[in-house]
């Protein structure tokens, strides 16, 4: 059995030395003491370096025990300890240390690490542009933010010169036109006189006074071109116009040619050297009559043009280029007569090859002549080979496919601003077609409403009113259905279209929906099971089906017949409706199963039918309503490009191979393979594709 003075120093052992009934320890003390971690030594030993070193220990005094408690032998204590009991006085006791509380001494640490991080232990690398680490100069950074980007530049406004009244245009054209044509057929009956007795004197019939009688045929030749050139005096006035604007012209050619021939057939005549020949004065004669004929029939294709312009100086429509293809705008007639008046796409490529076949002449009858000794031959070969040049074609390219198409317009009501008009409203091949083209007025009818828990004036009320909005063909519908139940439109808001097939609008706070059946099922509104309407227009209030109604849309013959000739001409319709019913397969249905449309998103249609309402630049003018004098002002264009492109091109090949064939017979010397005859039904066979390609222009 232990003894009790051995459990009393057992205990004294575990208390520190000090009894337990004397020694009461908080828990910020033993932390204080003990718990404190590295953080809080740190801490001590920064304090330390901070405050003075404390007084040296003075031997600390025990405390007598109680009375009541044996007497107890003197031990050695194991560790200091800290009392609960009052300390003694300062001169006789350290100072005990000061207990942390445990928020100080986090707050401390967490200072300490943010005094770190601003701090940072390595300098940060300088950047050195936009993409690297170096900061940019001041002036560089400036320069790259602060400047503001260049504004893209606009496309330059094309100028209109002043323009004159259409009426005194149309009326000056008419008679320059009169003037031109009254000649005509005089010169064409002149010019037929020497190519007959030719033709006559080559199958053998004998002709008085002019079979074997070579100075009286050379008269009668000469005296034939004189008249002719006397009665196509215009001629003369026209090429010498253009010539002093530097264009070279094949009335110049013409002009040219007559006076050569002439030239020779006053040195056959006079002179023994030249070779015995046949001057070539008819060819030259029948070459100023086709040029007389192409500048009658294009004085002809102005007058028409201009007196169908000057009908109205307000016209209801205009045609104009755009992006996506020729648009039918509001009317206007300022830059019609500009437009019409700039030169045609014969006359700027004649300015360009026809001083290379005036030179090519010039050299291949001094090579042809003045190379092979016989320089007396030089006339004779140049007139030659400048008949063969300025070839009869040339000056019917442009004139006679005008003349057709112009004419042909005027009975339908509309006009084309000349060659550039045309040349700009068909060279994308596309035509802006809108719901009032394709279905006009009087097309679409009402078949019958059915209302669902909505009164029929409410219903029509908001109806037309979200069709007014949107702009369609529906407007006309029911507007005459709001009318006739003695409503009135209503203030709509936040009005949106859906690429679905619908509208959407805010009416009195609800929001009504307005479009096709797919449109309602997306919109997430119950329709009936019994309701089946291809074209139908349902209407739905806050998600609610308000009224059905029964649309059915017509087609009209003469759309019909726009479309089919708009797919002839190869002319893409580009559908640009609002109405959700008009799409490609509504289209196919009423219409020929072959119409193919060109149809873009809803955004892009909205664009193009609002660029109905504004006014470009007329290069056509539409004097009547409906989708034909459209599409015949934009198909007929087309047709006079392709037409005047390909006779111009084989004029131009076909005075190519008339200047290389004569020149290489002149040198050869074989005037008899070469003779007036032959080359007049030469130059006439590269005529007649023109003739064919122009009467071609007003088939459509």
């Amino acid at each position: 059995m232990v003894p009790k003075d051995a459990d009393n120093r057992y205990d004294d052992l575990l208390s520190g030395g000090v009894p337990a009934a004397s020694e009461d320890y908080s828990l910020e003390e033993i932390l204080a003491e003990f718990g404190a971690g590295e953080e809080q030594r740190l801490l001590r030993g920064t304090e330390a370096e901070e405050t003075p070193p404390p007084a040296p220990p003075q031997p600390r005094r025990r405390e007598a025990a109680p009375a009541q408690a044996p007497a107890q032998p003197r031990r050695k204590e194991a560790a200091p300890a800290v009392p609960a009991q009052p300390e003694p006085p300062e001169a006789e006791l350290p100072p005990a240390p000061r207990p942390i509380p445990l928020e100080e001494v986090v707050g401390s640490t967490v200072d300490a690490v943010m005094e770190e991080s601003r701090e940072p232990l390595l300098k940060p690398r300088r950047r050195r542009g936009l993409f690297s680490r170096k900061p940019m100069e001041e002036e560089e950074t400036e320069e790259l933010y602060q400047r503001p980007p260049a504004p893209e530049p606009e496309p330059e406004a094309e100028p209109i010169g002043p323009e004159p009244d259409l009426v005194d245009v149309s009326e000056a054209c008419r008679r320059e036109s009169r003037i031109l044509s009254a000649p005509l057929p005089a010169a064409a009956v002149v010019s037929l006189l020497p190519a007959v007795l030719l033709a006559a004197e080559t199958y053998g019939l004998e002709i008085p006074f002019w079979t074997g009688q070579v100075k009286n045929q050379c008269l009668v030749l000469l005296g034939c071109l004189a008249v002719v050139s006397l009665l196509a005096r215009r001629v003369y006035l026209r090429a010498f116009r253009l010539l002093s604007r530097r264009r070279c012209s094949s009335q110049l050619l013409a002009v040219l040619s007559a006076l050569a021939s002439a030239a020779d057939c006053v040195l056959y005549l006079t002179s023994q050297a030249r070779s015995a020949a046949m001057p070539y004065a008819a060819v030259s004669c029948m070459a100023l009559t086709f040029a007389l004929w192409g500048a009658a029939r294009e004085g002809e294709g102005y007058r028409d043009t201009f007196r169908a312009a000057a009908v109205d100086d307000e016209p209801p429509y205009l045609v104009t280029e755009t992006e996506r293809g020729a648009c039918k705008q509001r009317g206007a007639v300022r830059g019609f007569y500009t437009t019409a008046v700039r030169d045609d796409a014969v006359t700027l490529w004649q300015a360009v090859l026809l001083p290379v076949v005036l030179v090519a002449t010039v050299v291949f009858a001094g090579l042809s002549s003045l190379g092979q000794g016989r320089g007396a031959d030089f006339l004779l070969n140049w007139s030659a080979i400048l008949a063969a040049g300025a070839t009869f074609a040339l000056p019917l390219c442009w004139a006679l496919p005008f003349s057709k198409l112009a004419r042909h317009l005027q009975k339908t009501g509309c006009a084309v601003a000349g060659w550039s008009g045309a040349e700009k409203i068909s060279s994308q091949r596309r035509m802006i077609l809108t719901d009032g083209d394709l279905f006009p007025p009087g097309t679409i009818q009402l078949n019958g409403v059915k209302v669902f828990g909505e009164e029929l004036g409410q219903a029509a009320s908001y109806a037309a009113t979200l069709a007014r909005c949107a702009g369609c063909g529906l407007e006309r519908v029911f507007d005459g259905l709001l009318r006739s139940e003695g409503g009135r439109y209503q203030e709509a808001q936040d009005f949106s279209f859906y690429e679905e097939g619908g509208y959407s609008a805010t009416i009195h706070g609800e929001t009504v929906l307005l479009g096709t059946a797919s449109f309602m099922r997306k919109m997430e509104v119950r329709l009936p099971g019994n309701i089946n309407l291809k074209t139908g227009i349902f209407l739905a209030v806050d998600r609610q089906l308000a009224a059905a109604f029964a649309v059915k849309y017509h087609a009209a013959e003469n759309v019909d017949f726009a479309l089919r000739m708009m797919r002839r001409s190869r002319v893409t319709p580009v559908l640009a409706s609002r109405d959700p019913n008009i799409t490609p397969a509504l289209l196919k249905r009423k219409f020929h199963k072959g119409v193919k449309v060109e149809y873009p998103d809803l955004t892009d249609r909205v664009a193009l039918s609002e660029a109905e309402q504004d006014r470009g630049l007329p290069r056509a003018l539409i004097f009547r309503e409906g989708l034909l004098p459209y599409a015949e002002a934009v198909c007929g264009s087309r047709r006079l490009c392709r037409a005047v492109r390909r006779a111009a091109g084989l004029s131009f090949f076909a005075s190519a191979a008339g200047t290389l064939l004569t020149s290489y017979l002149a040198f050869q010397g074989s005037y008899d393979l070469l003779s007036p005859l032959a080359l007049l039904v030469f130059s006439l066979l590269w005529t007649a594709p023109v003739l064919l390609m122009a009467d071609w222009t007003g088939r459509y």
